[in-house]
C-alpha cells in the first residue's frame, strides 16, 4: 500500500478546501442569479423575429457630459452594449446594457427601446445582490412607454420599491441613463447622416 507524505496529504486537504470554498461561492452566484434572464432571451422576447445587430458603444468625453446631464445621473463607463433590432429593413428598437453597482454588487438591466425613444422593457440580466432585492416585473412595468422626461423619477411617475431604496435609484438612473444614451447616439448619427 502507497503512503503519501505528510506534505502530499496537506495539498490535498488544501485542494479539497478550495473546491468546497468554490461550490459554495458559485452556489449563492446562482441563488443570487435568480429571477433574471439572458440577453438571447430577453431580446428574442423584446423583439421577436427581427434581427438584432450588436455593438459596442465608444463614448466621447462631450457624449459622456450631454447624457450626464440629460440622465441627471452619473455615467460610470465610456462603453456601453447596444443592440439594434431590425424587421423588414427597418429599426423596431434599440436596446442597452447598463451595469452598474447597487449596494455593494453589480446589477445589469437590458433597457429595451421603441423606435422612437420610449421604454419597451427592462429586464434584469445579471443581480449579485440578495434575490430579496430584484426588482420585480411588475414593478418595473411602470417604465414601460415612458419617454425621458422630469416626471421620469422615482416619487414621481415611479414609485419606490418599500424596503429598497438602493434598487429603486439604481434602477431609476440606469433607464435614465439609457434613456439619454439612446437620445445623445441617435442625435451624432443625424448630424453625421449615419445609421442609428
Amino acid at each position: 500500500m502507497h503512503k503519501r507524505s505528510a506534505a502530499g496529504r496537506g495539498a490535498g486537504r488544501r485542494a479539497l478546501a478550495a473546491c468546497g470554498v468554490w461550490l459554495a461561492l458559485t452556489a449563492g452566484d446562482a441563488l443570487a442569479q435568480s429571477g433574471v434572464v439572458s440577453r438571447e432571451e430577453a431580446l428574442a422576447a423584446v423583439f421577436p423575429g427581427a434581427t438584432i445587430d450588436a455593438d459596442r458603444v465608444f463614448l466621447t468625453d462631450d457624449q459622456v457630459e450631454r447624457i450626464a446631464a440629460l440622465a441627471r445621473a452619473e455615467v460610470p463607463s465610456k462603453i456601453y452594449a447596444r443592440y439594434v433590432a431590425m424587421r423588414g429593413g427597418r429599426v423596431v428598437g434599440r436596446a442597452y446594457v447598463d451595469t452598474h453597482v447597487v449596494r455593494t454588487k453589480r446589477e445589469s438591466l437590458l433597457v429595451s427601446l421603441e423606435a422612437d425613444g420610449r421604454v419597451r422593457r427592462i429586464d434584469v440580466t445579471a443581480f449579485l445582490e440578495p434575490p430579496e432585492y430584484v426588482p420585480s416585473e411588475p414593478w418595473r412595468r411602470q417604465y414601460y412607454d415612458k419617454p425621458l422626461s422630469d416626471e421620469l423619477a422615482v416619487q414621481r411617475s415611479i414609485r419606490p420599491i418599500a424596503g429598497a431604496t438602493l434598487t429603486t435609484g439604481a434602477v431609476n438612473a440606469a433607464v435614465r441613463r439609457a434613456l439619454a444614451l439612446d437620445q445623445v447616439l441617435l442625435a451624432g448619427a443625424a448630424d453625421t447622416g449615419a445609421a442609428p
